[in-house]
């Protein structure tokens, strides 16, 4: 039986592959540092959706990775945990 690590490591040497799991990454690192940040505030997701304007169910989509937010969601996402909305290209 393969291990996932091995299965990753072979599976990495594909360019395509590479791109498409690093483009992934990116996108649950994000993910994870609102979730991590919405805790931290102690807020649920209803209590920071009233916080922002918008429903606990949309809070879900977004933190559940289901919808692309805009850069002013994400600035109103920060506010609401008490963060700063920080983009960077590198």
């Amino acid at each position: 039986m393969t291990k996932l690590v091995d299965l990753k490591a072979r599976m990495m040497d594909d360019p395509a592959f590479r791109d498409a799991y690093a483009e992934a990454d990116a996108e649950y690192r994000v993910i994870e540092a609102m979730i991590r940040a919405r805790t931290e505030a102690g807020l649920t997701q209803a209590e920071l959706g009233r916080r922002i304007g918008t429903t606990q169910s949309a809070i879900a989509r977004l933190e559940g990775g289901r919808v692309s937010p805009s850069v002013e969601t994400l600035r109103k996402y920060a506010a609401a945990v008490g963060k700063r909305l920080r983009v960077e290209m590198v």
